[in-house]
């Protein structure tokens, strides 16, 4: 090997070892918070205190903002699903984002929609509203449909939701999505038990739906996935909600709030812009943008999370579908990045700057460049017979094992903590997926962000794809 060999091969096994070694620390440090954070809710978590709030004066309102794209196949029956929460003061505003299916024609015809005069106020920019409609059944009179011409994102769907808006407060998810009964009784709880800080964002565990049971959009049985892709991003979700997100809620360090699931300030939100909506990542970057206005306008904020599964989404089962998912979701982060690269280590903006943005920075965003070119330097380094390979072999072990381990960690304490699933197999099918992960899901999660990262460098052109839905299963009926 020669000497500017040797240089390259000593900086790079030195970086990669700081590297790992923090990272490993970070996932140490929040597996411990997030046990600590999880049981402080379980201890204070009563059904006393929901009965309450169902008969409390002072529950703030709720809107439910729902865009929908192409979303026949289970629009009828995730409306029905939002109709039946238990809160007191709620409506429900979806978005039909220019549809080319028959999802409007539904909704007019299931729920005898009629279009109205509504005082539609603009206070954020979007495609052209062409009607909204109310139902002439009373039964439906918290449900308010605007149809809209397609934005080519979700983003612009939702700001049109927020400007229809009636509430200080407004939950955002997908009309695809089946939320748990009392989702906005857990959400607003922060909201109003909080009181050093104001709460401008709360979210919650998502699940992947596939092969679970549904009855009328209403969750009945919870399934482990059967197919292998969608059980990946199940074993996925719940590191990432259970572990993840509650380790950072215990430092008020929350990165981002799903899309799928979150509640928001809504004075907060139009004051920051709204969802931008050539965002790849428009979740993630609105709560970013929310965070620098409080920062900048001294606002005491908080961001939340709730370990409590409440929202059930439908993953991609499809190779392709997936692909562009997360295509899609790195090339966001690779966005959000380049776009507030202001607050990077900016002590200006608190933890966020000095927090958030270095994590996302070195472990979300570099994550799969650096492991990529570490596979191109062990196969130069091997090729040229250089590997010290009882040390290779026994880092490999070290973080193998250690991945392992903390996702399992994460699925049974997930378990012990809510009892989801039914049976002990269901729980050790996924026990299993940790111990394929490392070989087969997390290269297509490198690859996919890789491929974001070159879109995003190479400005390729993309909009709000048709997701494929195969819908959900039917509860079994007995007779």
């Amino acid at each position: 090997m020669s000497s500017v060999q040797e240089i390259l091969a000593a900086f790079y096994d030195s970086s990669i070892f700081v590297y790992g070694l923090t990272l490993i620390i970070v996932y140490g440090l929040l597996a411990l918070l997030s046990i600590i954070a999880i049981r402080r809710y379980l201890n204070a978590t009563k059904p006393s205190q929901l009965e309450n709030l169902v008969s409390s004066p002072l529950a703030p309102g709720i809107s439910i903002l729902a865009p929908a794209y192409n979303e026949g196949l289970t629009i009828i029956a995730n409306v029905r699903s939002l109709l039946t929460l238990n809160y007191p003061k709620f409506e429900i505003v979806l978005i039909n984002d220019g549809s080319t299916d028959d999802s409007l024609e539904q909704l007019i015809r299931e729920f005898d929609m009629v279009a109205v005069d509504f005082a539609y106020n603009e206070k954020i920019r979007t495609k052209p509203v062409k009607n909204i409609y109310k139902s002439r059944n009373l039964a439906y009179s918290n449900l308010l449909v605007i149809d809209k011409a397609n934005g080519k994102s979700k983003a612009d769907a939702v700001n049109a939701g927020i400007n229809a808006a009636a509430f200080d407060y407004f939950v955002c998810t997908d009309v695809d999505c089946v939320l748990h009964k009392d989702t906005l009784l857990e959400l607003i709880k922060p909201v109003m038990q909080d009181g050093d800080k104001r709460v401008i964002a709360i979210g919650a565990t998502l699940r992947i739906a596939n092969s679970s049971e549904f009855d009328e959009g209403v969750m009945t049985r919870m399934r482990p996935p059967k197919a292998m892709l969608p059980r990946f991003q199940e074993v996925e979700y719940i590191r990432s909600f259970v572990l993840g997100k509650m380790g950072w809620s215990a430092l008020n360090c929350v990165p981002n709030v799903s899309g799928g699931l979150g509640l928001f300030d809504r004075e907060i939100v139009i004051k920051s812009g709204g969802y931008d909506h050539k965002s790849f990542g428009e979740d993630m970057e609105l709560l970013t943008r929310m965070c620098r206005f409080c920062e900048d306008n001294k606002i005491k904020y908080a961001v939340r999370y709730i370990p409590k599964t409440l929202c059930w989404t439908e993953g991609p089962a499809s190779l392709q579908v997936f692909g562009r998912q997360r295509t899609r979701w790195a090339r966001g982060l690779a966005q959000l990045m380049f776009a507030h690269r202001g607050v990077f280590l900016n002590p200006r903006y608190g933890r966020l700057g000095l927090v958030v943005f270095p994590y996302n920075f070195f472990f979300e965003l570099l994550a799969p460049l650096v492991e990529a070119s570490g596979v191109i330097v062990y196969l130069w380094l091997a090729f040229t017979d250089n590997v010290n390979w009882p040390y290779a072999i026994l880092l490999l072990i070290f973080v193998y094992t250690y991945a392992i381990m903390i996702t399992t960690l994460s699925i049974l304490w997930d378990q012990l903590s809510f009892h989801y699933y039914k049976s002990f197999k269901e729980v050790l099918s996924l026990c299993i997926m940790p111990f394929l992960e490392f070989l087969l899901y997390h290269p297509l999660i490198t690859f996919y962000s890789l491929k974001g990262y070159f879109f995003f460098l190479t400005n390729r052109r993309s909009s709000w794809g048709n997701m494929q839905r195969q819908g959900f299963k039917k509860a079994k009926t007995t007779t």
